[in-house]
């Protein structure tokens, strides 16, 4: 997933202006390195250091760009009210890669990290998670939707809906709506993330008695040519081809589906939120696109409307739900510190007991979802919602 020449400039100005403070307790800025500035550092007073990690650069890099600036405009916004709640935000570059997670993980505690945003992708939160269970500081990912990410620590929570809830949706979806008679299915088999949702897609497929005629598979080192699998779903009939996947992979599928002539329905997930946006693809081909996701940049409500135009200023595009996610976990967390008293004074041993008692017992409304509550395993309870791509917009189903 290439990040834009926009996005690039956005993300730069944007933090130089959120920049003026610094760290002024004496330790090694780790936003100097890894491509992640500290940011929200216009703290009026005493402030809470809340960090993550994330793709800024490499193949993922809208994800983790998305996230980062959803979260800095929430920081902004929560600094400049002035209240007792404030922050200082700091993101460092992981390339969505479990060891330099972990390395900028590590650089982030060297900081002083209280509060965590996690990881933004699934691999390198499972290797993170860990970690925060070990040193016993509280994370929120925003979309890290592994239930591996959560599973076994008691203090790391997601935002965002796990990934078997997208398979269980999408297989109600197609169901549900009689989307297509004969299913077709690719997925990248050495992702966590799209397997996650396959197999889950799979068993309530069958449950359902949904046809899926063809399944088929790539990898990382062969995600550019898709005419094996293109072929066998179209030598099968296949009259709807469910792709849960990211949408690099997802823009090559549709660009080589149109060029051998096969038309079917195309049903994806929320990784493929932002094919809109990605540089030199025909949008054109995304037109009846249908995909989950938790958040739509066009929708009426004015708290969306606000962050989608504060969106746009900062990074000169609409905002996907992965910035969106960013945004809520900054609001949820400060949502929970005020309800727990909690003081930047406090460590974030003490800091994590309070976030986990808030966090199972608080409901909380956001961009992405209201009345999300939290199990005691961190997963969110909020629903994705199927949008289909009309005129270059997302529109509910």
């Amino acid at each position: 997933m290439k990040k834009t020449l926009s996005m690039l400039l956005a993300g730069a100005m944007l933090a130089a202006t959120l920049a003026g403070c610094g760290n002024d307790g004496g330790a090694k800025d780790p936003g100097a390195e890894g491509g992640g500035a500290d940011s929200g550092n216009t703290a009026s007073g005493a402030a809470f250091k809340i960090g993550g990690t994330g793709p800024l650069t490499g193949g993922n890099a809208i994800y983790g760009n998305a996230a980062k600036t959803g979260a800095e405009i929430a920081v902004k916004e929560i600094n400049a009210a002035g209240g007792d709640i404030q922050f200082e935000l700091n993101y460092q570059d992981d390339e969505s890669d479990a060891e330099k997670a972990e390395n900028a993980y590590n650089q982030l505690k060297d900081w002083g990290l209280q509060l965590s945003l996690g990881a933004v992708t699934s691999k390198p939160g499972e290797a993170t998670s860990t970690l925060h269970f070990e040193d016993r500081i509280f994370a929120l990912t925003p979309s890290a939707s592994a239930p591996a990410v959560t599973q076994g620590k008691d203090n790391v929570f997601q935002m965002c809906f796990i990934d078997p809830a997208q398979g269980e949706l999408a297989a109600r979806s197609i169901a549900e709506k009689k989307l297509g008679t004969k299913i077709a299915v690719i997925y990248k088999n050495d992702d966590v993330y799209s397997t996650g949702i396959y197999e889950t897609f799979k068993a309530k497929a069958a449950e359902l008695g949904l046809d899926v005629v063809s399944e088929t598979t790539f990898t990382e080192s062969s995600k550019t040519d898709f005419s094996v699998q293109i072929q066998d779903a179209q030598s099968k009939g296949a009259d709807l081809l469910f792709l849960p996947m990211y949408y690099d992979a997802a823009s090559l599928i549709l660009q080589q589906c149109n060029t051998a002539g096969y038309k079917p329905t195309f049903f994806g997930v929320d990784g493929m939120d932002g094919i809109l946006t990605l540089e030199g693809f025909d949008t054109s081909l995304a037109e009846g696109v249908m995909l989950l996701t938790p958040f739509n940049a066009n929708s009426d409500d004015e708290r969306v409307k606000s962050f989608v135009e504060q969106y746009q200023a900062a990074a000169g595009e609409l905002p996907n739900q992965f910035a969106a996610d960013g945004y809520d976990c900054v609001y949820a967390y400060k949502q929970a510190l005020e309800a727990a008293k909690a003081t930047p004074d406090m460590p974030a041993s003490e800091l994590c007991d309070l976030m986990i008692e808030q966090f199972t017992t608080m409901t909380f409304d956001g961009l992405t979802g209201t009345g999300a509550t939290w199990s005691a395993e961190g997963a969110v309870s909020k629903d994705p919602i199927v949008v289909v791509i009309k005129d270059g917009a997302y529109v509910t189903m």
